[in-house]
Parts: structure tokens; C-alpha cells; sequence
């Protein structure tokens, strides 16, 4: 049966994107506001840039790597108590922060604290999102995770002027506060399966005597033995040394330049606002257009885009780089969790976007922190910008093999 759904409510699966999209804005959006922290934190903590840079790059790695963990603890026992465990770790880690006395106990409260919540959250209410629509899978995707791209918007302005009112140890402090208050009460409205509210994806009608039938799809297992999983895994994990990069090094990066704090500052919003766009308008085109194809074009746009950052040195050459690259970034997050569940369908789709997602927590381990410790050497951004360039541009070719590669029949829808 497919009518649809009574015209008299909402489809419950737009409050599921809500959520999804909440917990993005305020966990990646307080993660995000690392750039605007680098330089308090090294001037009163006495760190380099390589070991400030670090904080980030363990916290990305945990964030991501714990989706392996999360995403068939999800599959199991449901999205939501993760995710307002995972927010309620948010905050308590920004909050640890604040009173930190060293690098070292930044590493244990931030990068603990972020990397473990945001690891808990985001891969769940991710992957929940994939199942409450078919049709509408690419927008409904892109929408969940451009709280990402609002929140790298709304957040490092904010944090600044946190900073400038009082003090980063407080701002910290206020992060942390509005991370678990928004965080946990937006993850209670999470709900696994649109079966739960007696619906079928998309706000179609079901058979209520089918409800127990399980969704379909390929376990992690057969998932991850397919040439599209090692594909996607070995494109992402190039992408993933240059692709993060920018939220830890543009603000020193323009202040290097001798761009003021705040101009800084807003080209870290300018990748917030192409991110936006890129999550809002890629994600519907692509359904109409082909998601497979235009995760390969992504690739090829962070590619250019950090080319053009490599020999940027004033406010409005950044500015074109940050918007360009958060557009392309914002496709590729929104993309990438769709075609999952394309290829492999919706049974285990958060254990196999967790899995996926090990190979961006490799590359966001090495990439920044890797770029800061190179700045520490050369004083210069040149050669990590021009290595995130073309190990994206090796992720768009390994992404074309990926989708002219044969498909198994693994999946029913």
C-alpha cells in the first residue's frame, strides 16, 4: 500500500530531522568554535600550534571513529537515550574545559568530552533520519546535518564575542551549558523507525499487521566486503586529510595575514553559510540528479576550492575559498549518508555509516593536527593546504571507479 499519510498532520519524520539537525547544530557547532580558541589557548596555556591543533583533531577522531561503536548500539536499542547521553557529554567536556591548566587537560576534557558525545549522537540520528523517508532521502538528509553548516555559522561568531566578554574559560563554560540544554531535550524527540508512529517512510500508509516485519538491507558484515563500501571508505578517508583542515587553521591562517579577529572569524561563518547551502540545495538536486554522481563532483569541488585557498592572502580571496568549500562540504556530508543507505538499505544503515565513518576520524586525526605541526617547521600553511587538494582530488577519482564498479543485490530497498 502507498497512499499517503492523513493530510490533517505532519509527517512525524520532519520532527526526526529537527532533532537530528539540533544535535548537529550544537555538537559540531560547538566543535567548531575551536578556531576561535587557538589563540587564547596558546598564549595561557603556553602550547604550539601543532599540540593546540591536536585538541581538535582527537576529538574528530573520536567523534567519528565511536559511530562504529554507536551506530549498531542505534540498530539495536534506538537512537535517542545515545543521543542525549552523547549531548549531555558535550557539555560536560566544554564545560571541563574551562577550567583547564594545561594542554594536556584540554586533550581530557575537550577532546574527550566532544569526542565522545558528539560520537554517541551523531551517527544514530543520522542514520534514523535515512528511515523515515525514501523518496525525499537526499533533502531530508541534508537538512539533518546543515545544523552542522549553521552552526559553524552562528557558533564561532558567538563564541568570540564570548570570548571578548568574558574570557574563554567562561565561554566555555556558557558553550557547554547551552550544548546539553538544547542537546538532550531536542534528542528526546527522536523516534527509531517511522513504524514506531504507525507510518511507513515518507508519511506513506502501512499494513499495521506488517508493522513487525524488520527493514531490509545488508548487515555491517556483507556491507563492508562490497566494492561500494571499500570505495567510499578509501575516498573518504582521502578527503578527509584536507577537508578539516580549515576549521582549525583559517582563523591563525588570516591572522598570519593580518586580518583582525573578527574578519577572521567570519570567514569561518562564510564556510557555515556555503556549508547551509550546499546541505539545503545539493541534497534535493541530487536525489533528482543521482546521489553517486554528485558525491564524486563534491571531491572535485574541496579539491578546487582548497587550491584556491593555498595562494589566498587577503579577505576576499578567503572569503571565495571559505564559501566554495562550505558549499562543497555541506554536499558531501549531506550526500554521503543517503547513498549509504542506497547501496545497502535501511536495516543497519547507522552500524554502516559508522563503519564508513572510521575513515574520516583517521583523516581528521592526522590532517590538522599534521597541518599545525608543519606550520610549527615552515611558518607556512602552503604545503598541508596543497596536500589536502590533491588527496581530494585522488578521493573524486577513487569515488568514479566507485560508482562504475558492479553492484551486488544485496538490498531490497
Amino acid at each position: 500500500m502507498h497512499p499517503h499519510a492523513r493530510n490533517d498532520s505532519v509527517f512525524y519524520g520532519w520532527a526526526v530531522v529537527a532533532a537530528a539537525f539540533s544535535i548537529t547544530f550544537v555538537g559540531f557547532g560547538s566543535a567548531y568554535t575551536f578556531s576561535a580558541f587557538v589563540e587564547p589557548l596558546q598564549r595561557d596555556l603556553g602550547a604550539s600550534r601543532g599540540s593546540v591543533a591536536l585538541v581538535f583533531s582527537l576529538a574528530g577522531f573520536l567523534y567519528f571513529g565511536l559511530g562504529i561503536v554507536s551506530g549498531p548500539l542505534a540498530d539495536r536499542f534506538g537512537a535517542r537515550r545515545l543521543a542525549m547521553l552523547g549531548m549531555l557529554f558535550v557539555g560536560i567536556g566544554l564545560a571541563l574545559a574551562s577550567r583547564a591548566r594545561s594542554i594536556v587537560e584540554v586533550y581530557a576534557a575537550y577532546s574527550i568530552g566532544i569526542g565522545l558525545g558528539v560520537g554517541l549522537a551523531y551517527v544514530p540520528a543520522i542514520g534514523t533520519v535515512q528511515r523515515w523517508f525514501v523518496a525525499r532521502r537526499g533533502l531530508a538528509s541534508g537538512l539533518a546535518v546543515s545544523g552542522i553548516g549553521v552552526g559553524t555559522l552562528i557558533m564561532p561568531p558567538l563564541a568570540t564575542w564570548l570570548i571578548a566578554s568574558l574570557g574563554w574559560r567562561d565561554a566555555y563554560l556558557v558553550l557547554g551549558v547551552l550544548a546539553a540544554l538544547v542537546g538532550v531535550a531536542m534528542s528526546a524527540l527522536i523516534v527509531n523507525d517511522p513504524r514506531d508512529r504507525g507510518t511507513g517512510p515518507d508519511g506513506t500508509a502501512i499494513d499495521t499487521r506488517a508493522t513487525a516485519k524488520p527493514a531490509s538491507g545488508a548487515t555491517v558484515a556483507e556491507a563492508v566486503r562490497t566494492s561500494q563500501f571499500i570505495g567510499l571508505y578509501a575516498a573518504c578517508l582521502l578527503a578527509a586529510f584536507g577537508v578539516f583542515v580549515p576549521f582549525v587553521h583559517l582563523v591563525p591562517y588570516a591572522l598570519d595575514h593580518g586580518l583582525d579577529q573578527a574578519s577572521a572569524v567570519l570567514l569561518l561563518g562564510a564556510i557555515g553559510i556555503g556549508s547551509t547551502l550546499g546541505r539545503f540545495l545539493l541534497g534535493s538536486l541530487a536525489d533528482r540528479m543521482g546521489r553517486q554522481v554528485f558525491l564524486v563532483a563534491m571531491f572535485a569541488g574541496m579539491a578546487a576550492s582548497l587550491f584556491i585557498w593555498a595562494f589566498a592572502g587577503s579577505f576576499w580571496p578567503l572569503a571565495i575559498f571559505a564559501l566554495v568549500f562550505g558549499v562543497f562540504y555541506g554536499g558531501w556530508v549531506a550526500i554521503l549518508p543517503a547513498v549509504v543507505m542506497d547501496y545497502f538499505g535501511g536495516r543497519h544503515v547507522s552500524g554502516i555509516i559508522g563503519a564508513l565513518y572510521t575513515s574520516v576520524a583517521i583523516g581528521t586525526l592526522i590532517g590538522p593536527s599534521a597541518a599545525g605541526f608543519a606550520f610549527d617547521f615552515s611558518h607556512s600553511y602552503t604545503l598541508p593546504i596543497l596536500a589536502g587538494a590533491a588527496a581530494n582530488i585522488l578521493a573524486a577519482i577513487v569515488a568514479i571507479a566507485t560508482v562504475r564498479a558492479p553492484r551486488r543485490a544485496i538490498v531490497a530497498s
